[in-house]
């Protein structure tokens, strides 16, 4: 007999690929629970309260399209939404189609291990809840594990200390303080204009510099909303079918085919977007010519020159140790301008490195800078972390995590061999962060949805990659991405943030579109490159002599 201890499926996350999961599950009728570490849904929305906190894709883009009635409902009211708006449609999605009955919150999976005889997955909780499910599905997001900073001393900091990824519910008012942030990636770029417009005075550390372009965010018309909704249809295919899930124009010409005039004036148009891919795609080989990509990298330095008066800081503020767009670009709100105030300081921790974190403030090898309070920006482990943080063991009790000690193999980015009926949402070396998130959700979901229901309607009790269509894949990810310039850059899609992490290109390169053909082709060839074990509950009992 069924019960909760006794399901389907097992889905590990609240975000927006845990929330699609359980309605497509729902639609097959499948007993599902859902476990959440969080106390409410949307995942990395959750989580990621800072100050600016922003996506990085058009509001109007960065949506289900499961629902075209959800579609018309929603109106988003900016052209980057914030934090707390985008968290509101993720509530107002669970709500819609009642989906928290099946969500179990503040509640960690510790733990998942597969029984071969059975066939099936025994998921423990820290709770002490052990579930029993056919199917496991990981939807943990690719930025969920927030990454510790790598300076000692922090317990000894006698004022409050806060990271970007764990910020206060109830907000922090930095009025009058003097204030560190470490970081300045994504969410350091977000917020540091912000509470620096707040703050006394503000010491940003800086190792690496970024590339950022203003957003140009505003709030959306009636005319605007009106006539994406009128298209949306139309609108989704292009995503499907578009490199990033974004729809821009094809570049149809190399950057070093035109003179300087032409490629300055394509930018410029390019920059105004405030658009993510817009400067990346304005020509064929801006991320596989070194040359190509260098005319965008100094197009956007020349903006940082632009903006930032001290030329000197503005070169600290410029990237030159790597390509641009093999680390995430970002998109900002005043983050050069910021450093036109004189109660905004920035430290060159390449230059003069951080030692520790003292009772008092921040000492570099120079000397120290007394603060009141401390902001880690200091970034995530990302797309292998939150899973490999629980500990999930599959055929003959290997650990997912020891079979991942030299970097993430996987096949499509779905399943990964000797680890039978476990899907991974957006996993390594699929699109995933190189691409809109919410594009790359659904089409994962649909396909794990299709795929165990074509289990069920062909007696297929157990599914696995063999071990040869998993090396097939991780060689043409590997092989993809070293026809561009990502493998050349340290950055969080090669693991290279965090000390110790195995170096590997993450992500698939290929575009968003090719790789949804490769695995409809996968699933219209019976899920070619998996082990098809049949129902034996489902098999004629042999008669007796």
């Amino acid at each position: 007999m069924t019960n909760d201890r006794t399901v389907d499926a097992v889905i590990v996350g609240a975000g927006f690929s845990g929330l699609y999961q359980l309605h497509r599950f729902r639609e097959l009728g499948l007993s599902t629970r859902v476990f959440e570490a969080a106390s409410g849904v949307g995942g990395t929305w959750w989580w990621n309260r800072y100050p600016g906190a922003r996506c990085d894709v058009e509001s109007l883009a960065y949506s289900y399209s499961f629902s075209p009635e959800l579609e018309q409902e929603w109106t988003w009211s900016e052209k980057y939404a914030t934090q707390p708006e985008i968290l509101g449609y993720a509530e107002h999605v669970a709500e819609r189609f009642d989906l928290t009955r099946d969500i179990t919150f503040d509640t960690r999976v510790e733990s998942a291990v597969y029984d071969a005889d059975r066939r099936r997955w025994t998921v423990t909780t820290d709770t002490g809840e052990v579930v029993d499910c056919r199917w496991f599905v990981m939807a943990t997001g690719c930025l969920s594990v927030s990454k510790a900073p790598e300076i000692p001393g922090a317990e000894r900091f006698q004022g409050p200390t806060y990271h970007t990824g764990h910020w206060p519910h109830e907000g922090v008012d930095f009025t009058g303080k003097r204030i560190a942030v470490i970081g300045t990636g994504s969410s350091g770029i977000q917020s540091i204009p912000i509470m620096a417009g707040q703050a006394a005075d503000t010491v940003v550390f800086q190792r690496t510099p970024n590339f950022s372009m203003p957003a140009g965010n505003r709030p959306l018309t009636e005319e605007e909303v009106a006539a994406r909704k009128a298209t949306y249809r139309e609108f989704r295919k292009e995503q499907q079918l578009s490199a990033f899930g974004v729809p821009v124009p094809l570049p149809t010409q190399s950057a070093l085919e035109v003179d300087e005039a032409e490629r300055t004036a394509t930018y410029e148009s390019a920059w105004e977007q405030g658009n993510l891919v817009a400067v990346l795609t304005s020509y064929t080989d801006t991320l596989v010519d070194k040359d190509a990509n260098e005319t965008a990298a100094e197009f956007v330095r020349s903006k940082i020159r632009e903006t930032v008066h001290d030329q000197d800081l503005a070169e600290l503020l410029s990237p030159r140790s790597f390509p641009y767009g093999t680390k995430r670009p970002c998109l900002d709100s005043g983050y050069y301008e910021t450093f036109n105030k004189d109660n905004v300081h920035l430290v060159d921790i390449r230059k003069t490195p951080l030692v520790e974190i003292t009772e008092k403030g921040v000492r570099t090898s120079e000397k120290e800078y007394e603060v009141d309070a401390i902001v880690f920006a200091t970034g995530f482990d990302a797309m292998t972390g939150a899973i490999t943080r629980v500990d999930i063991r599959g055929k003959n009790g290997v650990s997912l995590k020891e079979k991942w000690g030299e970097g993430p193999r996987s096949y499509l980015g779905l399943s990964v061999a000797g680890f039978p009926n476990m899907f991974t949402i957006t996993g390594p070396s699929s699109p995933s962060v190189l691409s809109n998130m919410m594009v790359s959700i659904e089409q994962h979901v649909d396909w794990v949805t299709d795929c165990i229901q074509w289990m069920r309607d062909n007696g297929v009790e157990e599914l696995d990659a063999t071990p040869e269509a998993e090396d097939e894949w991780v060689r043409h990810v590997e092989e993809v991405g070293d026809t561009t310039l990502y493998p050349t850059a340290d950055s969080w899609y090669m693991g290279s943030n965090v000390p110790g992490k195995p170096r590997v290109f993450m992500a698939y390169i290929g575009g968003v579109g090719v790789y949804r053909e490769r695995c409809d082709d996968v699933a219209a060839k019976g899920y070619e490159g998996y082990t098809k074990s049949p129902d034996v509950s489902a098999a004629p009992e042999k008669q007796s002599a």
